[in-house]
């Protein structure tokens, strides 16, 4: 969440980056978290006030009585009990303030960074890089929700049978493929001084505040209301939570760490071949990159972690270009954010299969993730988390973008793991 001295001392910036946002009661937000911290700070005062008197008052007792005053002391004692009774009233409003001035800023959006484009909708993107690849496909090239079927390596209709619309099973070639490209990916990742982790796919409460994924995305999120955790929609929530309470030391940064993991969206929308076979699911496996950074270094980060995802997908020999995503379609906690995008030729679309993001110090600020410096001042940190790669729409274009009649091509980078296999036939 935003820090109440960063919206205090540069109020007309913030709500202008709201309002790049697309933020409509942005004056409004503001305003109303300031109004409540102005309560919080009286009522700390008068707190203090009254135990500071409370605490005179207890003082005296003990010399009145020695002068022999004792209808003095009992009136200074009646005095300092009603103030400490006073202020347990005092401290519990207290309490109820803080909570009301932290649901409010849990309600205000990152503000976007100088880079991020004005616009309200995706056509406002910004495309700051492509990648083409020639494909040649015949004509009657099919998607892959037809291809799937033909060589039998998804199967929907027994994966809506055992659990429900939006969970595949993935069969023979297919989950031998997407094994390979987690294989590759994580391999990948560790190369570039990523730390694997295999996290637990299942969080609490906390953690979901601590990545904004509460209160913002409850309505997508998996509950199990019993033990009231959640199924995690990205690995991103697990692996910065890891660093949740932690003062790190300066020479410890950058944390470099990755997964794979299951992911799980009630993904909700309309029917269309945008959202036909793989290309939306409840279920869907992705390995994720996260990094902890000093604040001067983030960007620089944001930039190599740009790289990293380009250069999977270069070779995975797949065409791409990224956007810079404009101010109405940046995330809720995001400061600035860069989509991948895949050609599918088949489809004659482009999927969106990445997203890597700097939301500078708003997780750090609820997750208290700081560092101190040389002079033992403590800072918060930036985080940085990028989807590297989210699968089903990698296979999808993999699949689409190499058909070649009775087989499909598998990319060259793949085939070691794929035991020597170099493509996928019927049967």
């Amino acid at each position: 969440m935003l820090e109440l001295n960063r919206i205090r001392e540069n109020k007309e910036e913030v709500i202008k980056g709201l309002e790049i946002k697309c933020v409509t009661d942005a004056n409004e937000l503001v305003n109303s978290v300031l109004i409540k911290d102005d309560l919080r700070k009286e009522t700390q005062t008068a707190l203090d006030e009254t135990l500071a008197t409370a605490n005179q008052q207890a003082k005296k007792i003990g010399q009145l009585m020695k002068e022999g005053k004792k209808e003095e002391a009992e009136e200074a004692k009646s005095l300092s009990k009603a103030l400490r009774e006073k202020s347990h009233k005092m401290k519990d409003l207290l309490k109820s303030i803080e909570e009301e001035v932290n649901a409010l800023l849990y309600n205000i959006p990152n503000v976007p960074n100088s880079k991020v484009p004005a616009g309200n909708t995706e056509e406002d993107n910004e495309i700051v890089g492509t990648h083409d690849v020639e494909i040649n496909l015949a004509e009657d090239a099919k998607p892959h929700w037809d291809l799937i079927k033909d060589f039998d390596i998804v199967d929907f209709e027994l994966g809506n049978k055992i659990t429900g619309a939006g969970f595949p099973i993935y069969k023979k070639a297919g989950a031998r493929l997407q094994r390979a490209l987690i294989n590759f990916f994580l391999d990948r990742a560790e190369r570039a001084g990523y730390a694997e982790i295999q996290p637990p796919i299942l969080v609490n409460e906390a953690s979901g505040y601590g990545t904004g994924q509460l209160p913002d995305k409850e309505g997508q999120m998996y509950h199990v209301t019993e033990e009231d955790l959640y199924l995690v929609p990205t690995a991103e929530v697990p692996l910065t939570n890891m660093f949740r309470d932690e003062i790190l030391k300066e020479s410890e940064l950058p944390l470099k760490v990755t997964a794979y993991s299951p992911c799980f969206r009630r993904e909700a929308g309309s029917w269309g071949a945008h959202v036909r076979g793989l290309n939306r699911l409840h279920q869907f496996d992705k390995v994720e990159i996260v990094q902890v950074q000093h604040p001067d270094k983030s960007y620089e980060a944001l930039e190599g972690m740009k790289q990293h995802i380009a250069d999977l997908l270069t070779s995975l020999n797949l065409p791409y270009r990224i956007l810079n995503l404009c101010g109405g379609d940046l995330g809720f906690t995001s400061a600035i954010t860069y989509d991948f995008e895949v050609y599918s030729a088949a489809q004659k679309q482009w999927l969106e299969v990445s997203s890597v993001s700097n939301f500078e110090t708003y997780q750090a600020n609820r997750l208290k993730l700081r560092y101190k410096d040389e002079n033992k001042k403590s800072h918060f940190l930036h985080t940085l988390n990028g989807s590297a790669l989210a699968l089903p729409r990698i296979l999808a274009a993999i699949l689409e973008n190499n058909q070649a009649g009775e087989f499909i091509k598998i990319p060259e980078i793949l085939v070691p793991y794929m035991n020597g296999i170099d493509k996928i036939t019927k049967g």
